[in-house]
């Protein structure tokens, strides 16, 4: 009998390696895990960004005549385009903005 169930993990563990890509542990951190969205560059980041607000604009004023339990949860959408943003790469272009503001203003004028 315990063969048999040892058989079974094993092919468990086999599928649950084939199948189960996503998501996957943060660190050790057995309670958080990640997952990669594949974008081509920072402009479809934007337009993805902006499509997720626009819909919690329309849920938000949709929710507002009709108050439904099926409706969008746009407290997880606004939560997963706050984990989107590009934070440090906004700091970065600030930081570079700024470099190219000081140098075409030099202090000597």
């Amino acid at each position: 009998m315990e063969t048999n169930e040892f058989k079974n993990l094993e092919q468990l563990q086999k599928l649950t390696t084939r199948y189960f890509r996503t998501p996957k542990s943060a660190n050790e951190n057995a309670e958080a895990n990640t997952t990669q969205i594949k974008l081509a560059n920072y402009s479809e980041l934007g337009s993805v960004i902006t499509d997720m607000l626009k819909l919690c604009i329309l849920a938000l004023n949709q929710n507002r005549y009709e108050n439904s339990e099926n409706g969008i949860n746009v407290g997880l959408i606004l939560e997963s385009v706050l984990q989107m943003f590009p934070v440090d790469e906004f700091e970065f272009l600030s930081e570079i903005s700024q470099m190219v503001a000081t140098s075409s203003h030099p202090a000597n004028e």
